[in-house]
């Protein structure tokens, strides 16, 4: 299956969750959002949403300012 995470086309063998996905980019869990096909998917359903072929995955990560 193929998605696209900010911008970077990748192949994945096999369905993954969007915790799953996470894990496998190494990226932390902390101050991070997940836009799938520019869809908010709210943090508590992460472990349940399966990433599809061709999904446009966006990670924003939380800045603090003021």
């Amino acid at each position: 299956m193929r998605i696209t995470v900010n911008d970077e086309v990748m192949d994945i063998d096999s369905p993954i969750t969007v915790s799953e996905l996470l894990t496998f980019l190494g990226r932390p869990v902390a101050g991070i959002a997940v836009a799938v096909n520019q869809t908010i998917v709210v943090r508590g359903c992460w472990s349940e949403h399966v990433v599809r072929d061709g999904d446009q995955i966006l990670l924003f990560q939380a800045i603090a300012g003021g």
